[in-house]
This record gives C-alpha cells, sequence and structure tokens, in this order.
C-alpha cells in the first residue's frame, strides 16, 4: 500500500512537471521562436500555449525597440581632418523567426555593422557636411545600416550623431576663419550703406542743381540746428551771395523811351 502511494505521487510530480514544461506564456512585446528536433517549426505567442516536452525547444525573442549607443568613432573626413562621432541607433525585430536563425546575436551584430557603416560614411564626407548637414548623414546611415540588417529581420528606424568632437588646434583654427568672416560680412554691409548714401547725395545734388531755393532753405535748416546745438548765443556765419539774389534784387529801372 505504501509503495503503491509513493509511485502515484511520483507519477503526479513527473505529470506536474511535464506540464509546466510543456506550458508556455509569451507576453504581447515578446514572441517565441520553436525549434522541433533542430527544425524550425515557427514563431508563436502573444499568450499561453503548449509544446512538447523534451523534443521543442522555444526561445523567446523580444520585439521592443532597442535604443543602443554607439561609442565614439575616431574618423579622418575627406578633407583630412580627424574627429571622433559618436551615435545613437533605434531598432527592434520584425521577424523572430530571422533574428533568431540567420544570426547568433542580432543586438551585437547591429552595434558592429553600425560603428563600420559610421566609419564608412563620415569618412566620404567633408568636415562642413559633418556639421551643416548632418540630418542628411543621419538619413544615409539609417538606409545603409537598415540594408544590412535586413536579413537579420532587424529594422533600424533612426540613426542619430550625437556629438562631434575636434581637437583644440581645430577649434582655434575654425574660431579665427568664423571672425574673419564676420569681419567680411561687416565690411561688405558698411561699402553697400557708403553705396547707397552716395546714391542717395548724387540724387540730392541733382535736385538742388535744378531748384536753387532747395539750397536755401537747406541752409536755414542747418543754421537752425546749430543755434539749437550751441551753447553760444553768438554765431557767425557766412551768407552765401545766392542767398541775396534769391531774396531779389532791386529792379533795374524801365528806360521810357
Amino acid at each position: 500500500m505504501t509503495g503503491t502511494i509513493v509511485g502515484i505521487i511520483i507519477a503526479a510530480i513527473i505529470v506536474l512537471i511535464i506540464i509546466s514544461m510543456s506550458v508556455k506564456i509569451v507576453t504581447e512585446f515578446e514572441r517565441g521562436v520553436i525549434l522541433r528536433l533542430g527544425r524550425l517549426v515557427g514563431a508563436k505567442g502573444p499568450g499561453l500555449f503548449l509544446i512538447i516536452p523534451f523534443i521543442d525547444r522555444m526561445t523567446k525573442v523580444d520585439l521592443r525597440v532597442v535604443t543602443m549607443d554607439v561609442p565614439s568613432q575616431e574618423v579622418i573626413t575627406r578633407d583630412n581632418v580627424t574627429v571622433r562621432v559618436n551615435a545613437v541607433v533605434y531598432f527592434r525585430v520584425v521577424d523572430p523567426e530571422a533574428a533568431f536563425i540567420k544570426v547568433l546575436d542580432h543586438v551585437r551584430a547591429t552595434s558592429q555593422i553600425s560603428q563600420t557603416t559610421l566609419r564608412n560614411v563620415l569618412g566620404q564626407s567633408e568636415l562642413d557636411e559633418l556639421l551643416t548637414k548632418r540630418e542628411k548623414l543621419n538619413q544615409m546611415l539609417q538606409k545603409i545600416i537598415d540594408e544590412h540588417t535586413d536579413p537579420w529581420g532587424v529594422k533600424v528606424s533612426i540613426v542619430e550623431i550625437k556629438e562631434v568632437e575636434l581637437a583644440e588646434e581645430m577649434k582655434r583654427s575654425m574660431a579665427a576663419q568664423a571672425e574673419a568672416e564676420r569681419e567680411r560680412r561687416a565690411k561688405i554691409i558698411h561699402a553697400e550703406g557708403e553705396l547707397q548714401a552716395s546714391e542717395k547725395l548724387a540724387q540730392a545734388a541733382a535736385v538742388i542743381g535744378r531748384e536753387t531755393a532747395t539750397i536755401q532753405l537747406r541752409y536755414l535748416s542747418t543754421l537752425t540746428e546749430v543755434a539749437a546745438g550751441g551753447k553760444s548765443n553768438t554765431i557767425i556765419f557766412p551768407l552765401p551771395l545766392e542767398m541775396l539774389k534769391a531774396f531779389g534784387a532791386k529792379e533795374e529801372p524801365k528806360k521810357i523811351e
């Protein structure tokens, strides 16, 4: 009797172990890739399902977006400038079967191909492009990396260049170049202002040349400004002969024939 009870208990334990090995639960953001005797059966989930113990082997694959930092890479640009650049890559698994079967570690593989692509693409660009056309380079990096990871069932959605580190000598050179550019623009603006002022003065001189009363009014306006701004009550100023003519000379008496 005792041996029968022990056997029943042992059998019950074995059944419970088999059931626990057969029942699998996969969450919403995961898929369970199943191999049966070494052959791919498929990916299941999410939810609860059964597998055959000791025959089926299941591996969970995460489908959530992975944020991966690409370590700083030393890059020599096309114009022979050495910089250190790092980036961030956003990717996720879209085909869990390919991510499990075709690559040993899809996260590490994506990291390595991202580092290599970062050096290759930025090495073919000039420093100005790296500093001013970063969005274009981001799109180019995303496209190339995604093409490499597509056979692994990995979709690269975003690649962003984070920091570009320059040598101190290059920073000083760029600062001097920027200062020279600002001075050049300031001189151009000043010259354009002088040109516009000279054109306006030429137009004013043409008007004054046609209308003699204009210079007289300008002369009186200048005297008013001088009188208002001076501290002395006595002002000595020249009186042009043209002004006397403007006020009119005595008319010559008409000769009576």
